[in-house]
C-alpha cells in the first residue's frame, strides 16, 4: 500500500467510489461548481458519500460559496471537509471553519514564486493547503484544467499544516512529482479520466499501482 494519501476528486459515479476505494483512496471529493464538468447536484451526492466506506474522508469542493450555498451543501450531504477553491481570503476561511465546524483545505494557485508567500497566510488559518496550477486568465474554471505548475518551486519547502499537490498530475508523471516535492499527499482529477468529467477505473488503478 502506498505510503502517499491520494485523493480522487470530481467522482460522480457510485463505480467511481469503489474505484477510487479500491485503489486506497484517503479522500473523495465531490465538486459543486457548475461550470465545472464534474459538477454533482446535491442529491448525487448524498447518495454518493453513503456509498463511501468508513475511513475515507470525504470533501465538497466550492468554489467562492456564500453560506447559502454551504448551508445547502452540509445539510443534504455527509461529509467531513470542506475545500474552497477560489479567491477566498484567509479571512472567509477562518470564518468557514469556525461557522461549520468542519477541517477546511484552501486551495492556492501556483505559477511563480511570487505566489508562494500566499501559502504561509493560508496555512496559519486552514487545517490543510492545497497547491494546484494558477489558471490562466482565459480560464473559467479555477482547477481540473489538467495543468501542472513547476514543481522545483516548492522543492524542499514544508507548511505547518498537511499540504496536498494538484494540477495536471497523472499515472504517468505522479511518481516524479513525488520525488522532485516531497509531498505525501496528492489530488487528481483530470488526469484520472477517459473524458471530461468522465473517471476511467484503470487510470484510478494505474495511479495507486504507481505509487505502490
Amino acid at each position: 500500500m502506498t505510503t502517499t494519501r491520494i485523493k480522487f476528486c470530481g467522482l460522480s459515479r457510485p463505480e467511481d467510489i469503489e474505484a477510487a476505494a479500491k485503489a486506497g483512496a484517503a479522500y473523495v471529493g465531490f465538486v459543486f461548481f457548475p461550470k465545472s464538468p464534474r459538477n454533482v447536484s446535491l442529491e448525487t451526492a448524498a447518495a454518493l458519500a453513503a456509498e463511501v466506506p468508513v475511513g475515507i474522508c470525504k470533501v465538497a469542493l466550492t468554489v467562492n460559496a456564500d453560506n447559502d450555498l454551504l448551508d445547502r451543501i452540509t445539510g443534504a450531504v455527509p461529509l467531513d471537509m470542506l475545500q474552497l477553491h477560489g479567491q477566498e481570503t484567509p479571512e472567509r476561511v477562518a470564518e468557514v471553519k469556525a461557522h461549520y465546524g468542519l477541517p477546511v483545505m484552501k486551495a492556492v494557485g501556483i505559477a511563480t514564486a511570487d505566489d508562494l508567500p500566499a501559502l504561509d497566510k493560508y496555512a496559519a488559518v486552514a487545517d490543510q493547503i492545497l497547491l494546484d496550477a494558477k489558471p490562466s486568465p482565459d480560464d473559467d474554471r479555477p482547477g481540473g484544467n489538467g495543468v501542472a505548475f513547476d514543481w522545483t518551486l516548492i522543492a524542499g519547502r514544508r507548511w505547518p499544516v498537511p499540504w496536498m499537490l494538484a494540477g495536471g498530475l497523472t499515472p504517468e508523471n505522479v511518481a516524479e512529482a513525488v520525488r522532485l516535492t516531497g509531498v505525501r499527499q496528492v489530488d487528481l482529477s483530470s488526469g484520472i479520466e477517459s473524458a471530461p468529467g468522465v473517471k476511467d477505473p484503470a487510470k484510478i488503478a494505474a495511479l495507486a499501482k504507481a505509487l505502490a
